[in-house]
């Protein structure tokens, strides 16, 4: 769905009650942040049920769902917040850093003609995924499984886009390197075709 989809949903929730645009926006945004959810709380029901109380906490405040100019954001911003908080209660209220927690990637499923091809390099792709720092494959998650911009997971995370970018450079190094792929081949080409 595009933004301006989107926000028209918003205004049908908001000013006509409308529950078939708001299970619309649930069926759009459930399955990511059910995903994000499960990968930080690590139990498929208390993920369900933190994503289900978002949902209802913006049904109950309807009427101003459509002053929230970016919905997903919104969103997982919510599901983080809400996870965070019940880790702190699960751990007699210690405060949990973002890097601490073990965010699960998707693992890449291939299809059977990439399985004859290239089963080898989703195995060591996935594997260098896992093995990437906390923070860093919370950004890549966000970034490359669930479609957040920068500027969109810079906002959930409470860092700069900068620093996403960073994360991203790393993610995309580190995977490359057990890949044994060499860009400084491509480095070479695009400062040659830049001059």
């Amino acid at each position: 769905m595009t933004g301006k989809e989107i926000f028209a949903l918003q205004e049908q929730v908001a000013f006509f009650n409308d529950q078939q645009a708001f299970r619309q926006l649930f069926r759009h945004y459930y399955t990511g942040l059910f995903q994000f959810a499960a990968s930080i709380v690590k139990v498929k029901e208390v993920a369900e049920e933190i994503v289900e109380d978002v949902f209802v906490k913006i049904w109950n405040k309807r009427s101003t769902i459509n002053n929230i100019s970016n919905l997903r954001v919104y969103l997982y911003v919510s599901v983080k917040n809400q996870c965070l908080n019940y880790i702190n209660r699960q751990g007699d209220a210690c405060v949990m850093d973002l890097n601490q927690l073990d965010v699960i990637c998707s693992e890449l499923v291939p299809n059977p003609e990439d399985l004859m091809v290239a089963s080898e390099l989703l195995q060591l792709a996935n594997k260098a995924i896992h093995e990437l720092p906390p923070r860093c494959r919370i950004v890549y998650k966000l970034v490359k499984e669930d479609g957040l911009t920068y500027k969109e997971v810079a906002e959930v995370l409470n860092i700069s886009p900068r620093t996403v970018e960073n994360h991203i450079a790393v993610a995309v190094r580190k995977i490359a390197a057990s890949l044994n792929i060499d860009f400084s081949a491509y480095h070479k080409t695009a400062s040659l075709l830049s001059k």
